[in-house]
Order: structure tokens, then C-alpha cells, then sequence
């Protein structure tokens, strides 16, 4: 299994909005991925801005591309969100998933 991470960094008026797309819209994208395995939202309020860190489970590599396309190691942001990001990491990092309880 492979452990999709990612995170941006948003003002904490945009929180609801960025929170409200990815249940709605990404996790829709996501679940119609064949090989698609879960995902996580986590959020980390510091002072007016609140970190977003997304990890998507995926059965491999392969089902990776299916969502990201021929360069995963690059963001999936949708343009109607975009300007709501402060900053983001603009490299997507994989992990293989050594296990889990």
C-alpha cells in the first residue's frame, strides 16, 4: 500500500471552504479511483492559518498515476481552490506503508 501525503496551508476563514471542497470534490475523485484505498484530512491550527494534511491510501503506484497522472510527485489542486492556499508543498511525497493497526 502506498500512503499519498501532501500539505497546504490556508487563512483560518478559508479552513471551512478548503475542508468543504476536499469531502466534496476530491474524495469524489478519489473514490473513482480503481486501486483507491481511504485518505485522511488532518488540520493544525497555528495563529491566523490552518495546515491541511491530506494522506490518500492507494494499492500501488499504478493506482497512484490513475489519480495523479504521469507526474505524481505533483499536486492535484483543483483552480477553484487554489487561490485559497497561503502555500503548499509543490512535491507530493509516497511512502510504502510498512503496516498498520
Amino acid at each position: 500500500m502506498i500512503a499519498r501525503v501532501w500539505r497546504g496551508w490556508v487563512h483560518a476563514q478559508d479552513a471551512a471552504a478548503y475542508d468543504r471542497h476536499y469531502r466534496a470534490e476530491v474524495l469524489s475523485t478519489l473514490r473513482a479511483v480503481n486501486g483507491f484505498g481511504g485518505a485522511r484530512l488532518m488540520r493544525r491550527e497555528a495563529d491566523d492559518e490552518v495546515e491541511f494534511l491530506s494522506i490518500a491510501y492507494f494499492e500501488d503506484m499504478d493506482s497512484v498515476a490513475r489519480f495523479a497522472g504521469d507526474s505524481p510527485e505533483t499536486p492535484v489542486i483543483a483552480d477553484s481552490v487554489r487561490a485559497l492556499f497561503i502555500r503548499y508543498d509543490t512535491i507530493v511525497r509516497h511512502y510504502e506503508v510498512d503496516f498498520e493497526t
